[in-house]
């Protein structure tokens, strides 16, 4: 039984079918699979939920295997980002002509100055450990304080001060100075991106129609409310509920990629009160994605504007048409922006109208002028976007992983179940290995599992 339909669920359901080691049943509480990854359909066009893309970092062999689902319909696109910073557009990726010609003068000195004084900052570093003082020591305050320290309080609603370093070094993927030039100078063919024509959600779907097609059962629309294990056995039994109607599932195996939170709380027997009250330590940030219809073919050639600065409320702004390169349709084109909350903040509750007037007025503050009024605003909510490390959530975070690795017959992966900030690839690399450590007899190689793939996931860095 694999709980959540999200790109790892559905990976390992092709994977476990294909491989013909298990019989796979899937169980999203979505009436669609994809979770934050998925798409839907608005105003005549595909559209995801935020800002994703394929990079090319993708392990070559789910690569080949996503080409395979795709076909023509994986695209290769070069990117067009740019980053508001001090007042100026500067291309994203960077690029060492564009830099010269935009960057503001006291910015450059700034890095400049920063660069020099860099061993010193290396040999003395100040502070306890945090996001704070890893890009402070290698990439100096010009580039902090401009850049990552008001967009991390954006992201993540906290101090840089509070945040851990494991959030610097899993989030920041040109955490040094010489990861930054080599972005800057880069190889012919980087900063390319694949992308579905039919939206990024096409991706899992494709995964979760191949499953089906080779015995897997999709159970779409049901809730899981139960855990159960079946007496002193390794059994379990899944209860699930829709519509009223509630239903019971045996399985030998559960392997989870829900938030582990949430599933700590449904096992029964429950865990120790000890794995429950960290539960309450592991916190999830929220978004609010606000998309505006405007009545033009196409807004602009970017495909993602990104704003760091704190007086402007969302993070990032998309138009989906320039991940596709579709002209469809042909009147009219989507904005999304993402906002960056807390599920107890007003922002969360607001009326589409209002999100909507909030996004016209931070694009006209970072100068960004709607042609007309939006003809439309629709939001979207995702209660557990980013995961935020704060400071000392390793101890929680510690105990949760142990128990759910000590529980025979359970199998915790994925970006929500793993706490991780995680890309596609990611997740799916993590399905693919879970697989490959399931024996032919059935049982869990869970040596292999901890020494094996475990130190590769903790690899894993955002590709931005």
């Amino acid at each position: 039984m694999i709980l959540g339909g999200g790109p790892a669920g559905c990976g390992a359901a092709l994977e476990l079918v294909r491989s013909g080691k298990a019989n796979a049943t899937l169980i999203e509480r979505g009436a669609v699979v994809g979770g934050n990854a998925g798409s839907f359909e608005w105003a005549g066009q595909r559209l995801d939920y935020g800002s994703h893309r394929l990079h090319h970092a993708t392990d070559p062999s789910i690569l080949s295997d996503i080409k395979a689902l795709l076909g023509d319909d994986l695209v290769s696109r070069e990117r067009h980002g740019r980053i508001r910073l001090r007042g100026q557009w500067v291309h994203f990726p960077p690029q060492a002509l564009d830099l010269l010609r935009r960057l503001d003068r006291r910015f450059a000195l700034g890095m400049l100055r920063d660069v020099a004084l860099g061993p010193l900052r290396r040999r003395h570093p100040a502070g306890p450990e945090s996001f704070a003082s890893v890009l402070l020591q290698h990439l100096g305050p010009t580039m902090c304080e401009q850049f990552y320290f008001p967009y991390a309080r954006k992201i993540w609603g906290a101090p840089p001060e509070a945040l851990s370093a494991i959030q610097a070094r899993k989030r920041v993927s040109a955490a040094t100075i010489s990861k930054l030039v080599r972005r800057v100078i880069r190889p012919p063919g980087a900063g390319r991106f694949y992308y579905p024509r039919r939206g990024f959600g096409q991706i899992t779907e494709s995964f979760a129609d191949a499953a089906r097609g080779r015995g897997a059962e999709l159970l779409l629309g049901w809730s899981v409310t139960s855990v159960r294990r079946a007496g002193a056995s390794r059994s379990w039994v899944v209860v699930a509920e829709r519509d009223g109607a509630v239903r019971e599932i045996p399985a030998d195996q559960v392997w989870s990629t829900i938030p582990i939170t949430l599933l700590a709380r449904m096992t029964d027997p429950p865990p120790p009160p000890g794995i429950l009250e960290a539960t309450e330590q592991i916190v999830y940030r929220a978004m609010v994605l606000v998309y505006l219809k405007l009545d033009v073919p196409r807004f602009s050639a970017t495909d993602a504007h990104y704003f760091p600065e704190e007086n402007v409320a969302m993070t990032r702004l998309s138009e989906p048409k320039n991940y596709s390169g579709t002209d469809e349709p042909a009147g009219s084109t989507v904005l999304c922006a993402e906002i960056p909350c807390a599920t107890t903040d007003p922002l969360w509750s607001m009326a589409d109208d209002a999100m909507g007037q909030l996004v016209a007025e931070d694009m006209a503050r970072a100068g960004l002028t709607l042609p007309r009024a939006p003809s439309a605003v629709l939001t979207r909510r995702l209660a557990q976007a980013y995961p935020i490390y704060r400071r000392g959530y390793e101890g929680p975070f510690g105990e949760l992983d142990r128990w759910s690795s000590s529980v025979p017959g359970l199998l915790v992966f994925g970006r929500q179940g793993l706490f991780a900030h995680d890309n596609t690839h990611h997740a799916l690399f993590m399905a693919y290995a879970a697989v490959d450590c399931l024996r032919s007899d059935g049982s869990f190689d869970q040596a292999r599992w901890d020494g094996h793939y475990r130190p590769i996931f903790a690899t894993h860095v955002v590709e931005d």
